[in-house]
């Protein structure tokens, strides 16, 4: 895979070369016979960069450190990894010249023309890094093939549950859970639901969710099969609606014994449960007669490079810097991020962190790829509606295969 370097160096081309006249095209020239002036703008979250001791500055520091070919003016400013997509298609040629984002946004970058591909070196980083990780790889990768970006940290949901109540067996079946405990699930959200559907065999945009015109395919038998047994779960005494909140209040009052959430609730937990706190990856279910393993959606937080910079090679080799196992490591040391990076998974610090090893064995294990195309935003409202469907009961073992269809159908006008 070769890096679109000249490709961005014609397009800088095109600017006009007066000081300040484009943000994302940099200001400087290689000095005679020395390191290579230039200013890069770096856009990233308020919290890597509070002060000069933050895991930003402390990250531009050691970039420096290792690259004495480059003589680096830094410009840093916030922006946060959910809002990146949207403020650099206004006009990526002002954009930063190496950003975070979230990788659903991928799409979005890319039909703006606002993300490089990465190069040769930062591949064979990001393949080592992602080894065993399929949906991490998959993250970056768009419809072309190509990569674009690294990632820095996952993102999905996982269990945290009650340890008095279960075994180690019972937490590897959502069935053998509903016998013991409440299960407290979130039905009516459209980010949770699909994992069902997907574990059952299901695809959204294809195997790999780069694919628009292979649509959703929940249905079919299996897809019947799985909305009855969410009827069979709906129907069960010790099924919990998880909704604004009540999982959470649940464990603590006593009255839910499990929930389905992600890392940014593991201190809730913690104080809600104190020492019977536990949390491992995504259960199986039952399904005619077979176990099928829920897989969520999982996402990441990534570093890319803008192809309108002035500097390609020294934007993409930050980038990659920025989500190197170097830097992962620093975020977790410095912020408890927990870090993409397959290879720290065995390292002391993490591997003594559950929630760290639950997040991490859920994206590499159980889970899929949230599709970063753009058809994407016309799957959330009828999931939805789908799931608040079944739990007010419209839906029943009478009218389950029809209306699953009917969902499906309901696709077919907006992909």
């Amino acid at each position: 895979m070769i890096a679109r370097w000249k490709k961005a160096l014609a397009a800088v081309t095109a600017c006009v070369l007066s000081f300040g006249m484009l943000a994302a095209c940099g200001s400087g020239t290689a000095a005679n016979g020395g390191a290579e002036r230039m200013t890069l703008v770096v856009w990233a979250s308020q919290e890597d960069q509070v002060d000069s001791d933050s895991w930003l500055q402390t990250m531009e520091q050691e970039f420096e450190r290792r690259h004495p070919e480059y003589s680096i003016e830094w410009k840093n400013q916030v922006v946060a990894s959910a809002d990146a997509a949207t403020i650099a298609k206004q006009d990526p040629t002002v954009a930063a010249d190496v950003y975070t984002f979230a990788s659903d946004q991928l799409g979005t970058l890319l039909d703006a023309g606002a993300i490089g591909q990465v190069s040769d070196p930062t591949m064979k980083q990001l393949e080592k890094q992602t080894a065993g990780n399929k949906t991490m790889l998959d993250s970056v990768t768009a419809p072309d093939g190509n990569v674009y970006g690294v990632p820095l940290a996952g993102n999905t949901w996982f269990m945290y549950y009650r340890k008095s109540k279960f075994t180690e067996q019972d937490i590897t079946s959502l069935d053998a859970m509903l016998a013991k405990g409440k299960v407290s699930f979130p039905l009516t959200n459209s980010w949770y639901l699909p994992a069902f559907y997907i574990g059952a065999g299901g695809t959204l945009f294809g195997k790999d969710g780069t694919d628009a015109k292979s649509g959703v395919q929940f249905g079919g038998e299996t897809g019947a099969a799985v909305t009855n047994y969410l009827v069979d779960l709906r129907a069960n005494k010790n099924f919990v609606l998880d909704a604004n909140g009540s999982g959470l209040a649940g464990l603590k009052s006593g009255k839910v014994d499990v929930v389905f959430t992600g890392n940014w609730d593991a201190a809730t937990v913690r104080e809600n449960l104190g020492d019977d706190w536990g949390v491992a990856k995504l259960p199986s279910f039952t399904l005619g007669g077979r176990q099928v393993q829920m897989r969520a959606f999982a996402g990441s937080a990534v570093y890319a490079w803008n192809p309108y910079t002035k500097h390609p090679k020294a934007a993409d080799q930050f980038a990659a810097f920025l989500s190197s196992t170097y830097s992962q490591r620093r975020h977790y040391e410095m912020r408890s991020v927990i870090p993409s990076d397959t290879t720290l998974a065995s390292e002391p610090a993490v591997e003594k962190d559950a929630v760290a090893q639950a997040q991490m064995d859920t994206i590499a294990d159980t889970s899929v790829v949230q599709p970063s195309i753009a058809p994407m935003s016309n799957f959330w409202g009828p999931c939805e509606n789908f799931g608040k469907s079944i739990y007010n009961r419209e839906v029943t073992h009478d009218n389950a295969a029809k209306l699953t269809e009917q969902w499906m159908k309901s696709y077919e006008s907006m992909l």
